[in-house]
């Protein structure tokens, strides 16, 4: 925004931004679904060390994302700006690190302090990637049907590179389950599409703020995170979806062992995940529409409801037939999730706008907490459901799992998800902003302007 003149978006530019956010959906793709099985079965570190590097590095990736954040705000303006350093000086180790993650060392002693270095060194570059790449999104437009559109297009490529980390990078790591333990197992999966992210394009003017820097000013740091977290709607949103975002984290992370170990689906699941995310891609501009038309409140509760009966259906009807079907209308869901949060979340940074119009500098602020809030979340999940296939007596590297593991893999693959979906919805309800409080903040702001 310049002079008060809204900037559109040209296609060039919504492509350009949403292809920047693929390679990292490709990563995203194995180590969200991969990592753990890869940990049990071909790294063959015990349950619980990998339950705690899957806890530990989720927290420690949590915990980097505000510290990446209060840097953020302090760091100086250069030719490409004070966000584009922090993306491009990040990325050359980041390659590097998780490279690592997927190396076996020679060793057995240290393999848990290998992967635990590791990991924790690669959620802290890709916190230093992604808080920068999240906090640009309100300096995309101020015209929030530009942001929404970019923002479909950006999640559109983000499957698509989830979908590239199914077909490719899982049969990498499926090959190596194979051949070090049941050839018979047909072990490979996809990502279900936990993004967090946000909208990102080449930014005029150097990211300009929406108002005059005439009448605005920086907020200290511990300032703007006190007003952030007072700030309903920004709690309410981000409430909702970190037990929406533990969901599908958890279907996530065990799907893969569910399939091979508590449900005949070993020859069929590669494509079961492949179908999902091919209906996930196609029903993005749906939800797109949809949000337009009915509002990003409704479309949050048609669309996140349809995993539900996707986990629960996977859990009692393993049959091949039923799975694809499912697996259509959970592509729907997978969409939803994908789009929604980081579609609402622009609202909530406008809305606080109008309630604090003479303060600057907290968007990354909001994104970094919100990731941070997600991630910390994500985390405990993840290593609490490890730890619960340890005490359900987790053969590593085992053909055939005890009893009691299989009736906990479908625990966290039906009931558990099931039951913090339906939470995170109630939480929803609260959500104030509804789309004429959206239209009318728009008006409000564009007369601050």
């Amino acid at each position: 925004m310049l002079c008060g003149i809204t900037l559109k978006l040209s296609l060039c530019s919504k492509l350009c931004f949403a292809i920047g956010g693929a390679p990292k959906e490709v990563a995203a793709s194995a180590t969200a679904f991969f990592l753990q099985i890869y940990l049990l079965d071909v790294a063959q570190i015990n349950a619980f060390q990998a339950s705690m590097v899957l806890f530990i590095g989720k927290v420690w990736g949590a915990v980097t994302d505000p510290i990446v954040g209060f840097l953020i705000m302090k760091s100086r303006w250069t030719k490409i700006g004070r966000l584009m350093p922090w993306m491009v000086g990040c990325t050359p180790f980041l390659v590097v690190s998780y490279f690592y993650l997927w190396f076996v060392p020679p060793f057995i002693t240290g393999r848990f302090i290998w992967y635990l270095g590791f990991y924790c060194l690669y959620q802290t570059l890709i916190t230093c990637f992604h808080v920068p790449y999240s906090a640009l999104t309100m300096f995309l437009s101020t015209d929030q049907k530009e942001r929404d559109s970019a923002t479909a297009y950006r999640m559109t490529m983000e499957v698509l590179g989830t979908l590239v980390g199914a077909a490719i990078q899982g049969q990498i790591v499926a090959s190596a389950h194979t051949l070090k333990h049941c050839p018979t197992h047909n072990v490979t999966a996809g990502y279900l599409g936990n993004s967090s992210g946000a909208e990102i394009v080449k930014s005029p003017v150097h990211s300009q703020d929406y108002l005059s820097h005439a009448v605005s000013k920086q907020l200290p740091f511990y300032r703007g995170f006190i007003l952030v977290m007072r700030h309903g709607p920004y709690l309410t949103l981000t409430a909702a979806f970190l037990f929406i975002t533990v969901a599908i984290q958890l279907v996530q992370s065990n799907f893969v062992l569910f399939c091979t170990y508590a449900a005949d689906l070993k020859d069929h699941f590669h494509n079961i995940v492949l179908t999902i995310l091919v209906s996930a891609v196609i029903s993005i501009p749906l939800w797109q529409w949809f949000l337009e038309r009915f509002g990003k409140k409704t479309a949050a509760f048609c669309g996140i409801t349809w995993i539900m009966p996707f986990t629960l259906m996977l859990v009692f009807i393993p049959n091949v037939a039923v799975a694809y079907i499912v697996a259509v209308s959970s592509g729907l869901s997978v969409a939803a999730s994908l789009l929604l949060p980081w579609s609402m979340l622009p609202d909530v940074v406008d809305d606080f706008r109008l309630a604090n119009p003479y303060s600057k500098g907290h968007e990354a602020i909001f994104y970094s907490f919100y990731v941070f809030f997600t991630k910390f979340a994500s985390g405990i999940s993840l290593g609490v459901s490890t730890l619960c296939l340890e005490f359900a007596g987790y053969d590593t590297g085992a053909c055939k799992q005890p009893a009691p593991v299989v009736y906990t893999l479908k625990l966290l693959i039906g009931a558990a998800p099931v039951a913090f979906i339906v939470t995170g919805l109630m939480i929803l309800l609260l959500y104030p902003i509804s789309e004429d409080v959206r239209l009318r903040n728009k008006v409000c702001l564009e007369e601050l302007r």
